[in-house]
């Protein structure tokens, strides 16, 4: 398996540039901007392992978590631009960062370049299994009846924007709860220490085939091929105009030499067309693996700057 998946890339890489092909002749670091065992984490060590197999180099991930990813994020952005320090970014990063905070330690688009985009997921509003609320329409029902009752975790900028654009659209008031990662906020939702979460698929749905959590709506959409039963947002909470979903997209400081950019984005490629990789993010996580061009992944970044700082106003969530 191993000799055919390298065979594979090589075509791809026999057309890089000889600069290309001779980086990078050091291990290279993958800085994750969230806790181990967040979806991001998850992403990044399954695109890592493939990745050196083009690269000939170890693809280290390193997990520097906090303040809603920007001291990840900061880290890389103020690294030297030789391509041996990435990051994993994502939307809270790479696009909802200036419209939630006052001051953002980087420049969203001129500190960083993107290699690729890798993959997009829904996220799931989730409840303890034990909840009272059996519905989305049951859980709205008992915020309207008592404002700040109802409590909600984020430990990231999607996480929190969903909640409070569903709150806001809804016409409730949810009391917010931050976490610093998303395996603590789970812990807390299984034992009933918040009421609800709403987090990426790859967070939510093992907890909840276990038995932990109940699901009760999809951010997206379109339903979830893992959740066929569990209604959109937009169809449980009569909510038409509600979806949002997170991505994940590999970056590198501005100035990386055009060539490295071009070998990243032949390795992400490469570790796209591993079986174990698509089985385990698309079959197990729900996610959809979306590998792009460099120009691909400016266009979208940029688009979707525009719809979260839209979707962060919207719902009334003042920069802090």
């Amino acid at each position: 398996m191993l000799r055919r998946t390298l065979l594979t890339a090589a075509p791809a890489a026999l057309a890089l540039p000889a600069a290309a092909q001779e980086w990078p002749a050091a291990p290279v670091r993958a800085v994750v901007p969230f806790a181990a065992g967040s979806a991001t984490d998850i992403v990044a060590r399954l695109f890592a392992e493939r990745m050196r197999e083009v690269l000939g180099q170890p693809v280290v991930v390193e997990n520097r978590a906090g303040a809603s990813g920007l001291i990840g994020a900061e880290f890389v952005a103020r690294s030297a631009p030789d391509g041996l320090t990435l990051l994993f970014g994502t939307n809270s990063t790479n696009a909802a960062a200036n419209a939630l905070f006052r001051r953002v330690p980087f420049d969203m688009e001129r500190d960083f370049v993107p290699a690729s985009l890798l993959a997009s997921v829904p996220l799931l509003v989730a409840v303890p299994a034990n909840s009272p609320h059996r519905t989305l329409a049951d859980l709205l029902t008992a915020a309207r009846a008592r404002p700040e009752a109802i409590s909600f975790a984020s430990a990231s900028s999607s996480q929190r924007v969903a909640s409070e654009m569903l709150a806001s659209m809804a016409g409730v008031r949810m009391l917010h709860v931050p976490y610093r990662a998303s395996p603590a906020a789970v812990q807390d939702l299984i034992s009933g220490r918040v009421d609800v979460f709403i987090a990426d698929q790859a967070v939510i749905l093992p907890p909840t085939q276990a038995g932990q959590l109940r699901v009760l709506g999809v951010t997206t959409r379109t339903r979830s091929p893992q959740l066929p039963d569990v209604p959109t947002v937009a169809e449980a909470g009569n909510l038409p105009n509600y979806e949002l979903f997170a991505w994940f997209v590999l970056v590198a400081p501005t100035g990386t030499p055009p060539a490295v950019l071009a070998r990243l984005n032949a390795a992400v490629r490469h570790a796209t067309q591993n079986p174990e990789l698509r089985q385990r993010l698309e079959q197990t996580l729900g996610m959809s693996v979306t590998p792009s061009t460099q120009e691909e992944a400016v266009a979208f970044m940029r688009s979707e700057t525009v719809k979260w700082t839209n979707a962060i106003r919207a719902a009334g969530i003042e920069p802090e």
